[in-house]
């Protein structure tokens, strides 16, 4: 069998760092082909590139790990999934190991461990493709899937209810309480967390302005921009983006 395609999925760059780094994916047939900070980017790029495992945090923003495998598998039956969970999200871990193809590590990971949950899904991906059909059927994609999607690839523009209600064919009330039903939030504070979430990675990854950043999450006025990423995270984008370099630059001094 070829080596297995790794999605990472976590908030934290540094964890997501550790976890390339530390562990000797080659040595079990793995490589990772991309990673995601939020629930609802993880289910793009599974979309985007096909993964056969998600190595994944269950306490993750805008969705729960548990969520994104639910609408993950409407579209990839066969994909595996690994949740990391703390003491605190056992529950979730039991959950999620009711679920075919899933498996569940507690932090701190030990890479022995994940090592060995890693082999045994393989072993199990194996079984489920030499069972499946060499054509499987095309299945419907459910309509949140693709309205989420949809607002990731058009984040920098003006996304509304209207919008959305015009490009699905489905009534404004419709898609509102989709959100509340499928995702647990309404539509809204959805939209703001995505934006929040794809403008910290931005204000890490790259030395865009933050009125810059404003723009391509979707704020014509960088200045409301700022006023709702204080609201969402407690601080400014330029006190964001400024401690995480004093971070980095901690860390490089041990």
């Amino acid at each position: 069998m070829q080596r297995l395609r790794v999605l990472l999925v976590g908030d934290e760059i540094m964890i997501r760092e550790g976890f390339r780094r530390l562990f000797n994916w080659e040595a079990h047939g793995c490589e990772i082909v991309g990673e995601a900070t939020d629930g609802m980017e993880a289910l793009t790029q599974i979309d985007a590139l096909a993964p056969d495992i998600v190595i994944m945090d269950i306490d993750i923003p805008v969705m729960s790990g548990i969520k994104v495998i639910r609408l993950a598998r409407v579209r990839h039956p066969q994909l595996a999934f690994v949740l990391v969970s703390g003491h605190d999200g056992f529950a979730g871990c039991q959950q999620a190991l009711r679920m075919q193809n899933t498996d569940c590590i507690l932090r701190p990971v030990d890479c022995g461990e994940l090592g060995v949950c890693l082999d045994n899904l393989r072993v199990s991906l194996c079984r489920r493709r030499d069972a499946t059909e060499a054509a499987p059927q095309k299945q419907e994609e459910r309509a949140i899937t693709g309205i989420m999607r949809y607002l990731q690839e058009h984040l920098g523009e003006d996304v509304s209810l209207t919008i959305l209600s015009d490009r699905f064919h489905l009534n404004p009330q419709y898609i509102s309480q989709l959100f509340r039903n499928e995702i647990g939030v309404g539509f809204l504070a959805y939209l703001t967390n995505i934006r929040m979430e794809r403008a910290k990675k931005l204000l890490l990854s790259t030395p865009e302005s933050v009125a810059g950043i404003a723009g391509q999450v979707g704020y014509a006025d960088y200045r409301v921009f700022t006023k709702a990423f204080k609201k969402t995270e407690g601080i400014t984008p330029s006190q964001y983006r400024r401690g995480y370099l004093s971070a980095q630059g901690a860390a490089a001094r041990l």
